[in-house]
């Protein structure tokens, strides 16, 4: 199978995702354009961009979102990693989630994408080698989960695991980038 046989179903799940403003219309467009250019868009190797995936876990409450404190960031963030050669960005997030937070039991909430972002990746060290800044095309879920679940901390990739309240999430981001990125799934979330 080529690659670009592997990216038909992610290219059809973006094409038909509805933009929430003109930012997500703008990054589904410029995914659109990525994956026609580029076969191996799913791929690390590709030094441009590659797909990574997202999870935006909220509380039954709607007050509390699981995140994880990452080495690398700095910072608060939401658990997800890289497509690496899978389109099936759904199955890659929830091995994500149980990695990085030990969650399994969590409920979807939307039958689709939740949110698509393209992110900017500035130039890091990871494990010993530098990595060059790049884009990551995020596909992101929404899902919930019972807030009093064990957690367990994946020490290779973050320091800590926990669920933030979401009127404290500015303060606790350092990635300013990151803040409006969270703030509108805050709001998107409260819909479901």
């Amino acid at each position: 199978m080529t690659e670009r046989c592997k990216m038909e179903k992610l290219y059809r799940q973006i094409k038909e995702y509805v933009p929430y403003n003109r930012q997500e219309a703008a990054d589904k467009r410029l995914m659109l354009q990525f994956m026609e250019r580029n076969p191996d868009a799913l791929n690390r190797e590709n030094l441009a961009g590659h797909f990574a995936t997202s999870a935006w876990v909220v509380n039954p409450q709607r007050t509390k979102v699981l995140m994880i404190y990452h080495n690398i960031y700095k910072s608060w963030s939401w658990a997800g990693g890289h497509a690496d050669g899978e389109q099936d960005l759904l199955a890659v997030v929830r091995r994500e989630i149980a990695e990085e937070t030990g969650l399994t039991d969590m409920k979807l909430l939307c039958d689709g994408i939740f949110a698509i972002n393209v992110l900017t990746v500035e130039r890091h060290i990871k494990k010993g080698k530098a990595v060059a800044g790049h884009l990551h095309l995020d596909v992101d879920w929404l899902f919930e989960a019972d807030d009093s679940l064990p957690l367990r901390i994946k020490e290779d990739e973050n320091s800590a695991v926990g669920w933030v309240n979401i009127t404290d999430i500015n303060t606790a981001v350092n990635e300013e980038k990151m803040k409006p990125i969270y703030a509108l799934l805050c709001e998107k979330a409260k819909k479901y």
